[in-house]
């Protein structure tokens, strides 16, 4: 390993968006350390990761970051191998498949010890350390869904809304301590997270889906260019969010009931459906709202990437 080589964590980084953060950093000249539960995956992903980038170290925690012990557990054996250049805050886990009275509770729980306490534990320990070395970068991963109440997964929605108001604020207040941090919201995202979090049977659930590498690719463009935010994924994604800001959450969260809702859940009330009249909001917010945003963000982006590339680049390269 050469001594002057980055060390990126991933948490979540056996499967999905983290495996391919994992992945692409290790393959564009970093050492990697993957974070996951299951030690067994985490072996076999690291092993398909070393295939592809032979020359970076690739290391393994087996860690429950849903529990205090598990966070301290990561911290300490992360630290041991070195420090921590970007941290890429990443794991969490779904709840959905059923109204709030349905669903279970201890899921939910456990859902927030992860994607909420666990988030703030781990990254108030990665901080305290990149503070005292006077620089670093850190990525979460929220998700469009914490931009909208998220009826059939409210708990889910409000921990990626936290996550999302957690980097934000981080953001302002590290970068005058030469901290980078970059919220990146990917949308339905082709993983096994709608599996494990019982919604095969939604909309979102059964929907053409991004490609985990796009996404990945994204985020690490925002982050070394020190963007503070980027709609990760395809036009539908960016198109849906520039349309939905404009609107009061009560429609916001209709609009997005049209994609939580299990498709065997039967509405109360009678008449036009939830579904149905979400479906039309869409129609009319895209149509009228969202190009015209995603024209201006597009142009903003391209702009903002013309201008940081280059130095960007140095950075990867001088690290």
């Amino acid at each position: 390993m050469a001594e002057d080589r980055p060390r990126v964590l991933v948490t979540g980084g056996s499967s999905g968006i983290g495996f391919e953060l994992a992945r692409q950093f290790a393959e564009s000249g970093h050492d990697v350390v993957i974070a996951a539960q299951d030690i067994d995956k985490l072996e076999q992903s690291a092993e398909l990761i070393r295939e592809r980038a032979p020359d970076a170290d690739i290391d393994t925690i087996a860690a429950d970051l849903a529990s205090e012990e598990g966070v301290y557990q990561l911290h300490r054996e992360a630290k041991a191998l070195g420090a921590i250049d970007i941290f890429c805050a990443n794991a969490g886990v779904g709840s959905g498949g059923g109204g709030f009275d349905e669903t279970d509770l201890d899921k939910e729980l456990a859902l927030i010890d992860l994607n909420v306490r666990g988030q703030v534990q781990l990254s108030k320990l990665i901080v305290r350390d990149m503070v005292a070395r006077g620089e670093g970068r850190i990525l979460f991963t929220a998700s469009i869904a914490g931009i909208m109440p998220g009826p059939f997964e409210s708990v889910y929605s409000a921990s990626k809304a936290f996550v999302r108001s957690f980097g934000e604020g981080l953001r302002n207040e590290l970068a005058e301590k030469n901290i980078v941090v970059t919220v990146v919201m990917p949308g339905p995202t082709d993983t096994d997270f709608f599996h494990r979090a019982n919604m095969d049977n939604t909309p979102a659930g059964q929907m053409a889906k991004d490609d985990p590498a796009l996404v990945a690719a994204q985020a690490i463009d925002a982050l070394m260019a020190d963007r503070h935010a980027v709609i990760a994924g395809g036009l539908k994604n960016k198109l849906e969010t520039s349309a939905v800001r404009i609107f009061p959450d009560p429609v916001k969260a209709r609009a997005h009931r049209t994609q939580t809702e299990p498709l065997d859940h039967e509405s109360e009330g009678g008449g036009i459906s939830p579904v149905a009249i979400g479906g039309l909001f869409f129609v009319g917010a895209l149509a009228a709202a969202g190009t015209a945003a995603w024209l201006q963000s597009r142009g903003e982006e391209e702009d903002h990437r013309r201008r940081t590339e280059p130095q960007a680049d140095f950075e990867v390269a001088g690290k």
